[in-house]
């Protein structure tokens, strides 16, 4: 066997494993995004079911003529808004991410103001189809709890991934940047001030 010949295989070899070592941590950095990006689909599309019931919502509670608009108002404008701001998961920031939660809270509100003044209305309250759709408001938020603890947690893992040596040299080189997470909205840390009145 001629000298020469052994370097060249032990370059050939070197060269065989950071090949196999790039290609494969490339596709595990490939599946662990496309997992969050399907399950950020998860969550919009809990988002959206939400937005489908509220509709609906709406539109049993605006069969009760003397209901106060303006609180309805409220409701449709947050919803439109919260339609309108959407995230493309390829370029997520947290400053999206924060104005996609500012629009959902602000829905949230709109419709904890118009259930609390639907208690005002006691024919709306026993009204079949308006408990059926609170009920499925309700089963909806859960929802929408779970599947961002979900995202979180793959984005999170994925996040992690991305920076560990030696594998952030990969993801420098093609690109695969850090998502952003979901965080508590300012203030949700505080007890919440609860006021019983009985009358």
């Amino acid at each position: 066997m001629k000298k020469w010949l052994i370097p060249l295989i032990v370059i050939g070899v070197i060269i065989f494993a950071l090949a196999n070592w790039y290609i494969g941590t490339n596709n595990t950095l490939v599946d662990m995004k496309g997992q969050a990006t399907k399950q950020w689909a998860n969550v919009e599309s809990s988002y959206q079911r939400r937005s489908d019931l509220i509709g609906n919502l709406v539109k049993t509670v605006q069969g009760a003529a003397d209901f106060e608009r303006g609180t309805l108002t409220d409701v449709i404008e947050a919803r439109a808004k919260a339609t309108n701001t959407t995230i493309d998961i390829n370029s997520i920031t947290p400053e999206k991410l924060a104005e996609f939660q500012q629009a959902q809270t602000g829905l949230s509100s709109a419709l904890s103001r118009l259930l609390v003044t639907v208690e005002r209305y006691p024919d709306l309250k026993a009204n079949q189809n308006f408990l059926e759709l609170q009920s499925q408001l309700e089963g909806t938020e859960n929802r929408i709890n779970v599947e961002r603890n979900r995202f979180n947690d793959l984005a999170g893992e994925y996040n992690i991934k991305i920076e560990k040596i030696p594998t952030n040299i990969i993801a420098n080189l093609a690109n695969f940047d850090a998502l952003a997470l979901f965080s508590s909205k300012p203030g949700a840390e505080d007890a919440p001030d609860v006021n019983f009145e009985f009358n």
